[in-house]
């Protein structure tokens, strides 16, 4: 039998604890799981240890409004607006601009 996503994932992380993506993975089935709470402590932790991880703002701070922990979101998708600008990934960049606009609004 295949393993699903989410064990298959935790199997990877036992060989491969610190990576970030298969970690961002895992933050994503749980939230599929309804596990925000989870969710949102596994991409704190991307977050502390590879700053330069730029997927994990955004994410982050969709899972912060989910909570309804709105300043909390603009705060985080701030921090990920500067990794955004160093790297210059005008994509992610709007993205993040965007998604503090609407907080905003």
């Amino acid at each position: 039998m295949i393993p699903d996503r989410f064990q298959l994932l935790k199997n990877l992380l036992e060989k491969e604890p610190t990576d970030s993506f298969l970690n961002y993975a895992l933050a994503l089935e749980y939230a599929k799981k309804n596990e925000l709470a989870k969710a949102i402590q596994i991409i704190e932790v991307i977050i502390a240890k590879d700053q330069e991880y730029l997927p994990s703002y955004y994410q982050l701070g969709k899972f912060y409004e989910l909570a309804n922990q709105l300043d909390k979101a603009i705060n985080i998708y701030k921090q990920g607006v500067l990794i955004a600008q160093k790297h210059k990934n005008t994509k992610t960049l709007n993205e993040l601009n965007e998604a503090i606009f609407l907080i905003e609004e």
